[in-house]
């Protein structure tokens, strides 16, 4: 599969066959995503094959939640836990009723791994900044954007999601995490139900300016 076709066909999946992911279909896309980049090369990831079928169920229920809390603010207009909500605003907001989809049937995806990550390992630089902190999360988060790509090269599909991570004491518990690690993610793949297609974006011009912030569009030089 050509690189650029992976990169732009490569969306989030989370309608999946029931087929299992054989564990050397698995041990190939890990032994792939491993090479992500990561701040001094410390690799502070590690994962979690939940495959027990009671944990995936204890790890749905964590999820659902959240997920709920999710969609009431969505409804009300909110984009979830934005960094600059107003709280009173996403406090006054109800969950919505349980449905039927995805997230209450995150126990049947073939495939659910918990993404950690080591904390003693990662250079946030952002850590004692008056605002939300992110920086560190360019250490791991490749790997996942990794997992995928490979994933993709297998006939897998996923999604990364981070609902859990609102849990995260019980999932820590439940899959007996040590105290320095957090939780980054719970990644669903499994083979899709539905062909890849070439996703849609915004333009380059939309989002790439030139010397400031409010600098000319970065457009293609017809010269």
């Amino acid at each position: 599969m050509e690189l650029l076709d992976a990169l732009r066909t490569t969306g989030a999946v989370r309608d999946f066959r029931p087929d299992p992911v054989p564990d050397d279909v698995l041990y190939r896309v890990l032994d792939t995503a491993r090479f992500a980049p990561s701040g001094g090369n410390q690799q502070g990831w590690h994962l979690v094959v939940v495959r027990d079928p009671d944990k995936k169920r204890a790890v749905r229920d964590l999820y659902l939640p959240g997920w709920y809390e999710y969609v009431g603010m969505t409804m009300a207009g909110l984009r979830p836990w934005a960094p600059t909500n107003d709280r009173d605003a996403e406090a006054a907001t109800t969950p919505a009723p349980p449905g039927d989809g995805f997230a209450e049937h995150l126990d049947e995806v073939p495939l659910l791994l918990a993404l950690f990550v080591d904390l003693s390992v990662l250079a946030a630089v952002d850590r004692d900044a008056d605002r939300y902190s992110f920086a560190g999360g360019a250490s791991l988060y490749p790997f996942a954007w990794n997992l995928l790509l490979a994933g993709r090269a297998e006939g897998l599909g996923g999604v990364i999601t981070t609902m859990c991570i609102r849990r995260e004491n019980e999932m820590k518990a439940l899959l007996g995490a040590p105290d320095k690690f957090a939780l980054a993610a719970v990644i669903a793949m499994g083979y899709p139900t539905k062909e890849f297609r070439r996703l849609k974006r915004a333009a380059v011009e939309d989002f790439a300016t030139v010397d400031a912030f409010n600098g000319a569009r970065l457009r293609l030089s017809h010269a």
